[in-house]
C-alpha cells in the first residue's frame, strides 16, 4: 500500500503548463477511501506539516470491513523532508496480521547514503541493517509526492526522479499521460493523469503499474492513486474523500 504515493524531478526537458503550480501549503489534511476488488478495503490519511527548514509528511492505513476481518492492518508513515523537499528521514511502522515491524531509514546527504534499519517488534531483533549509496537529494516514498506537485509537467511530457526506499536507489520514469475528468467521493475533479514507472523491478520487484492523478489546477491535489498489479492481488484504487483541518 505504500505504494500509493511518490515523486521527485531530478532532469526535466519540457515546457510549463497553461496553470503552473502554487506553493505548496502549511499544513494539509486529505483523507482516502481504498477500494480492492470493488469493495471497500480501508482508509488513508495522508497530512502535511511545515516547520521551520523541515517539512513533515504522514501517511496512516487502517484496512477495514471483509479485508480488516481476513488480514488486519494498521501502518503508520512517516518522513521529514528539508526545505528543498529532499528526505532526512523516514520511520515505518506497520501492524499486518501478527506481524509487527518498524523500520528506519536516515538519508545522509553529505556522505551520500541511505542507512536502512528493520526491527521484528515482537521478537524485538534487528531483521535488516544495510548501506545504499543516493544522490545528494533524493525522494522518499510518500514525501516525494509533495515534490511531485511542484513540476510542470503537460500531456506527453516526461521526466526522470531520483527515489530511494533506503534498501535500493533508482533513477523513475514519471509520464504524464492525459486530462481526464474523475469522480471521486469528494466531488468531480479535473485532473492530469500520470505514470509512475516504479514497479517491475525498477524500484519495488512486483510485476504492474501506477498511475496518479492530480487536479489540472495551482493545487495539484493527488485524488486518486491507482496501482494495477498480476491477476491474483487486482487493481487498488485510493479516492479523495474528504480534506479535513
Amino acid at each position: 500500500m505504500l505504494l500509493l504515493v511518490m515523486l521527485c524531478p531530478a532532469i526535466q526537458s519540457f515546457q510549463s503548463v497553461s496553470v503552473p503550480p502554487g506553493p505548496l501549503p502549511s499544513t494539509e489534511n486529505l483523507q482516502y477511501s481504498i477500494e480492492w476488488r470493488l469493495i471497500n478495503a480501508g482508509k488513508a490519511q495522508l497530512t502535511w506539516t511545515a516547520a521551520a527548514e523541515t517539512f513533515r509528511t504522514n501517511l496512516h492505513l487502517e484496512s477495514s470491513g471483509l479485508v480488516s476481518k481476513l488480514f488486519k492492518v494498521n501502518d503508520e508513515y512517516t518522513s521529514i523532508l528539508d526545505e528543498g523537499l529532499c528526505a532526512l528521514s523516514s520511520l515505518m511502522k506497520t501492524h499486518e496480521g501478527n506481524r509487527r515491524r518498524e523500520t528506519k531509514v536516515t538519508f545522509d546527504p553529505e556522505r551520500r547514503k541511505a542507512s536502512y534499519l528493520e526491527r521484528d517488534m515482537v521478537k524485538n531483533s534487528v531483521l535488516t541493517s544495510s548501506e545504499v549509496d543516493i544522490p545528494s537529494c533524493v525522494c522518499d516514498i510518500v514525501g516525494g509526492l509533495y515534490r511531485m506537485r511542484t513540476l510542470n509537467l503537460d500531456a506527453g511530457q516526461t521526466t526522470l526522479v531520483p527515489m530511494s526506499d533506503g534498501k535500493k536507489n533508482a533513477m523513475v520514469r514519471l509520464d504524464a499521460l492525459r486530462r481526464e475528468t474523475v469522480r471521486t467521493p469528494a466531488g468531480s475533479y479535473r485532473t492530469m493523469r500520470y505514470e509512475a514507472f516504479l514497479l517491475n523491478d525498477v524500484l519495488f520487484r512486483r510485476s504492474g503499474r501506477v498511475y496518479i492523478w492530480l487536479t489540472d489546477d495551482r493545487r495539484r491535489l493527488p485524488i486518486q492513486v491507482q496501482v494495477r498489479l498480476h491477476l491474483a492481488i487486482g487493481t487498488i484504487t485510493v479516492q479523495l474523500e474528504k480534506e479535513g483541518t
